[in-house]
């Protein structure tokens, strides 16, 4: 099934945030924030540094800063989403191109630097960065590394903290009334969209999340993770297997029974042989599903719902998730 997506929607609610925040938009493609044009600022004075206070304690980042560099797909999605198209990304391992919820304009000229977790530092120090965007689960280790080549700010984790995650990477960005413009027309999307799933009677459908991960079997996902929490904003329920306070659990074969659902949606995370899809989904478990038996079972973009963590990623799963629930 294609991705649905109400682009016109989308483009209105970034356009209008930026457009609040910054006095000079610049459009650009539908369905995502706009750039922000630096020659429609109204002053060309230098943007003071800014300390944010992080993970590894206060960081001293220069204002507005310009040459980011991202080492996770949430900073990714946050940078881009505030207008910030950044020179170098690391991408999951299994991943071998930019996220397509975003257009390609959006993310031609981006050099991949590495794998996420194990980034190639030569490369990031080539590109000059002023500001390095990770979290500590990938880059702990390598912080002190990071701090040499340019002032790095670093969350905790990522996943379903990812909303205060991006109020932080809005302060390092010199972007946190933008920040405030999207964040509250996300929580106005996701009122719409519970409020159409009520009138169309849907609210009590429960929605399960699965995921086959290359290495890592197949899993369940629960309340807090990514996805988890956007559908908690949209007030849809969850099996009763994934209506936990945990991000994922990981399910042997032999419990499929445990990923049913109303709606079943499902992601591949690297080769969909290898990770085992194919072979879960040609089984007598996997066909013995309600929600397959019901054709209520759809395949979904994992960079998006599971990897696409932030504002722009999060509008588009909430449309999604509409249009599959069928309001």
């Amino acid at each position: 099934m294609h991705r649905i997506t109400r682009r016109t929607l989308l483009a209105g609610l970034g356009g209008a945030a930026l457009a609040a925040c910054t006095g000079g938009v610049r459009h650009q493609a539908p369905g995502t924030a706009d750039s922000v044009d630096p020659s429609a600022s109204p002053s060309a004075a230098p943007v003071p540094p800014v300390t944010v206070n992080t993970v590894t304690g206060p960081v001293r980042v220069p204002g507005k800063p310009m040459r980011v560099v991202v080492l996770d797909t949430d900073v990714l999605d946050s940078a881009l989403t505030l207008g910030i198209t950044p020179v170098g990304a690391a991408l999951p391992s299994r991943d071998t191109s930019y996220p397509d919820y975003w257009p390609a304009p959006r993310t031609t000229g981006i050099r991949l630097v590495g794998p996420a977790g194990a980034p190639d530092l030569p490369t990031v120090r080539a590109l000059r960065p002023d500001l390095i965007l990770s979290n500590q689960t990938r880059d702990g280790d390598r912080y002190d590394q990071l701090r040499e080549l340019a002032p790095t700010v670093l969350t905790q984790t990522t996943g379903a903290p990812w909303k205060a995650n991006f109020r932080l990477h809005a302060q390092a960005l010199s972007r946190e009334a933008a920040a405030e413009a999207f964040a509250d027309s996300y929580q106005k999307h996701a009122g719409q969209v519970a409020q159409a799933l009520s009138d169309a009677k849907l609210s009590g459908r429960k929605v399960s999340l699965v995921r086959f991960v290359e290495g890592g079997g197949i899993r369940l996902y629960g309340r807090q993770s990514f996805p988890g929490t956007v559908l908690a904003d949209a007030q849809v329920g969850r099996p009763d297997s994934q209506n936990t306070d945990q991000s994922d659990v990981e399910v042997p074969p032999d419990q499929l029974g445990r990923a049913d659902g109303d709606l079943l949606l499902y992601a591949t995370y690297g080769d969909p042989e290898r990770a085992g899809t194919n072979a879960v989904l040609a089984s007598p478990g996997w066909q013995a599903l309600g929600a397959v038996k019901a054709h209520r079972a759809f395949p979904v973009d994992d960079q998006l719902w599971f990897q696409g963590i932030g504002y722009t990623g999060a509008n588009y799963v909430l449309d999604e998730l509409q249009r599959f629930l069928g309001a």
